[in-house]
């Protein structure tokens, strides 16, 4: 059973319509990392979950992603509304598909369920999450700085701040299954190359780390010459 309360979980304020800018805001709305696909891929992902903490956080975070999804619209809304004679408006998506959001892109391009993560999981699922919150973070900090109005800087600033809050959680419900760091889970046991580097772009230096030195791996100087 769901409820909507009639305001929004963070202040929504703008100062001055930018319908250019609001077709930039879309790709938070409708495109890829946006927020309905966040709330889609954490609520979908919860049914899949065994474990009772997990599931409820994942089913507590996707109810605040539609409240993302709710702000981002507000936004739109806000910097579409009424400026339906300039010509800001005219140069976007906006003088088609009318005011407001739209399940698009900043491009045009239709939401698709294919940009789901979900894979039934939790451990996968969870790393999925880490991702998709990375992703969101980028593309908000990306906005923030195009972003000449202040209120909807402000707006921009704290969902930013959410995803970092969620990417933290995912993290340490990894960490509650040990297997924050740890890159293997399921049934099949990895055959004898688990532990072994490949070198395969020599056209210069090769540059060393511990991505690929001991003791978690050994590294194949010349994979041509060491079969395995």
């Amino acid at each position: 059973m769901f409820f909507h309360k009639k305001e929004t979980i963070h202040t929504v304020n703008i100062n001055e319509a930018n319908p250019r800018f609001a077709q930039l805001l879309l790709e938070q709305f409708g495109g890829a990392t946006g927020e309905l696909t966040a709330a889609l891929q954490y609520w979908v992902q919860s049914f899949h979950c065994e474990n009772a903490g997990i599931r409820d956080m994942l089913q507590d975070i996707a109810l605040e992603e539609f409240s993302h999804l709710e702000m981002v619209g507000k936004l739109i809304e806000g910097h579409t509304k009424n400026v339906d004679q300039t010509e800001a408006y005219k140069s976007t998506l906006f003088a088609v598909r009318g005011m407001g959001p739209h399940f698009l892109d900043s491009q045009g391009s239709a939401w698709t369920a294919a940009y789901i993560n979900e894979g039934g999981d939790v451990v996968r699922d969870l790393r999925a999450n880490v991702a998709a919150e990375a992703g969101a973070r980028q593309t908000y900090e990306a906005l923030i700085k195009l972003a000449q109005d202040e209120g909807t800087k402000n707006t921009l600033v704290h969902l930013l701040t959410r995803e970092i809050s969620h990417t933290k959680m995912f993290m340490n419900a990894l960490d509650s299954l040990g297997k924050l760091t740890d890159p293997m889970f399921g049934n099949i046991k990895p055959d004898s190359t688990v532990d072994l580097y490949f070198n395969l772009s020599q056209n210069g230096k090769d540059e060393r780390g511990p991505w690929n030195s001991e003791p978690d791996f050994r590294y194949i100087a010349d994979p041509m010459k060491e079969k395995v």
